[in-house]
């Protein structure tokens, strides 16, 4: 991987009371906890909490053509994204499978991606490899890190003051921050949630100011607890080489929180996605497991999901919640009942009912057939 696209250790691990993500953790590099994880996630909830995300790895992407080239190569409509406005995306392969996602924001005539730890290299390869002629130069961004913000408190005078900022953007949206970069308002991983995409070498300034106005200092366990409750799925952690938007909630434009829009145009992958949108379903849907805590092992992400023996899932994030306990993510096939007994990794699992999504609607192209046929 090349050395500018890499994710770096965070210069906060010396915080006092860091606890590093173990080394072979997805989110090594940064923080876990700062020793008491629950109490993080409810600081993140109820409160306000500031959490380390700077081993997200940030591109940027210059020239007049930059929207409309890569409205071209991915999911989501934005030719036309306002200043400012920003949304999630995919890249899909030919057979509509989610290979790539990332969020962007663009703002005074940069687009700002960041992605996956471990994941920038591919999706800069891929898109310098798609410019061809497009006025577009998709470059590393090294220099840039995330940090998020969580919370109702964030809202209150004292943080809005530190952030310097008169009042929060609307969803997707981010406004300038002073000393450069930008504050974003996400739909994930709770109610109240922001990145700040700022300057590396600011980290140590925005932890700071932001902790001192109330915000509390919270590892990645609690961001990730909190993502697993909202059922915000993960590429790579709680999706497989064979996933489909479908599958983990990925469908709908930048207003439904989605990252594919349905009412554009031609794209890598989109046969697939308006075959299964309009007449199909999708062969597995992300549901919210409860694992039973008392299991000697923990199941780990990757290992299947059995029922009477018989393999009907993959297992993805695990996590300890301060209210829910031990949960975790998994696709499993949609003919799967939601009071099936399962496994997973030797800990009896069961699904969530109120996670299962509903695939009763009548799709607009199964309608159409039956009035070809006089249904």
């Amino acid at each position: 991987m090349s050395e500018s696209v890499r994710a770096t250790p965070s210069p906060l691990l010396t915080t006092p009371g860091a606890v590093p993500c173990p080394a072979d953790a997805p989110d090594a590099g940064v923080a876990w906890h700062y020793g008491d994880p629950l109490r993080e996630q409810r600081s993140a909830e109820r409160a306000a909490a500031i959490v380390d995300r700077s081993n997200r790895v940030a591109l940027s992407i210059t020239g007049a053509e930059r929207l409309s080239w890569l409205h071209t190569i991915s999911s989501q409509h934005i030719a036309n994204l306002a200043d400012g406005a920003g949304a999630e995306n995919l890249s899909l392969d030919i057979n509509g499978r989610v290979e790539h996602h990332f969020v962007l924001t663009d703002l005074a005539d940069v687009t700002w991606v960041d992605t996956e730890p471990g994941r920038g290299a591919d999706l800069l390869d891929f898109l310098q490899k798609m410019v061809f002629w497009a006025k577009a130069e998709p470059t590393p961004a090294p220099d840039m890190a995330v940090l998020g913000l969580l919370g109702p408190d964030v809202r209150r005078p004292a943080l809005l003051s530190a952030l310097g900022i008169p009042e929060l953007p609307g969803m997707y949206h981010a406004v300038a921050l002073p000393g450069g970069g930008f504050l974003r308002t996400m739909p994930w991983p709770g109610e109240h949630a922001w990145d700040l995409v700022v300057p590396r070498e600011r980290l140590a300034h925005w932890w700071a100011t932001l902790t001192e106005a109330g915000a509390a200092p919270a590892g990645t366990w609690a961001f990730e607890a909190l993502r697993v409750a909202a059922q915000r799925p993960r590429l790579g952690i709680d999706t497989d080489e064979r996933t489909i938007p479908h599958e983990v909630g990925w469908i709908g434009g930048i207003t439904e929180h989605g990252a594919v829009h349905l009412d554009k145009g031609c794209y890598r992958g989109q046969e697939t996605v308006a075959r299964v949108h309009n007449l199909g379903k999708p062969p597995r849907h992300l549901v919210l497991l409860h694992l039973d805590g008392s299991a000697d092992t923990r199941p780990t992400p990757g290992e299947d999901v059995t029922a009477g023996g018989r393999t009907v899932g993959r297992l993805g994030t695990v996590v300890d919640h301060h209210e829910l306990g031990p949960i975790a993510l998994a696709l499993v096939k949609r003919s799967v009942p939601v009071d099936t007994p399962l496994a997973a990794g030797g800990a009896a699992a069961a699904i969530d009912p109120d996670s299962v999504p509903r695939h009763d609607e009548y799709q607009a192209g199964r309608a159409a057939v039956d009035r070809l046929r006089g249904r």
